[in-house]
């Protein structure tokens, strides 16, 4: 059964062995990010030389779990050509591996045969996945975990899917 989440930072420290997460929109609104949209538009780039600088504590959070043996892969729907805010994620993903995340991007039109859940989610451990729901202009709106075996091999096997036809960021071109 669906039910509150735990926060992120909690069930990426209890997680073991993976976390997988499932991107599908071309824009999220999220108010702690937006000072970050502003600079890049206003044409700052994250410093590939100044770690200090980066997103934090996401990029900490990410390192501890790396160092651990957990293994962290993001994959990205997105429509092309791609919105400014995908722009905008591209440009710092670099950040996102350097601390260990493995990314990949799959242009919409190439997902079009796969069944895919309804919202964003990440899937820890093939046990448990947390799923994240937005408004239609891209607000955060909540999310809940759940359990359910068949909600887990839903996500997990989609995620895969999503995953095998998904291009490398260093391959992925906008």
């Amino acid at each position: 059964m669906p039910q509150s989440a735990p926060p992120f930072s909690e069930l990426l420290a209890n997680c073991q062995h993976s976390a997988v997460h499932l991107e599908m929109r071309d824009f999220y609104d999220d108010p702690d990010e937006a000072p970050r949209v502003a600079a890049w538009k206003a044409g700052h780039r994250p410093d590939p030389n100044d770690r200090a600088s980066w997103w934090r504590p996401w990029l900490d959070m990410v390192s501890e779990a790396v160092s651990r043996g957990v293994v962290i892969r993001r994959a990205r729907i997105v429509s092309e050509p791609v919105s400014e805010y995908t722009r905008y994620l591209y440009d710092g993903t670099f950040t996102n591996i350097a601390a260990g995340e493995q990314i990949r991007w799959l242009p919409r039109r190439n997902a079009s045969d796969l069944a895919l859940p309804g919202n964003d989610f990440w899937c820890f451990d093939d046990r448990l996945v947390r799923f994240g729901y937005f408004s239609g202009e891209g607000v955060y709106l909540g999310d809940e975990v759940d359990d359910r075996a068949e909600v887990v091999k839903l996500c997990a096997s989609a995620f895969e899917a999503v995953w095998d036809r998904a291009i490398p960021h260093d391959r992925y071109r906008i």
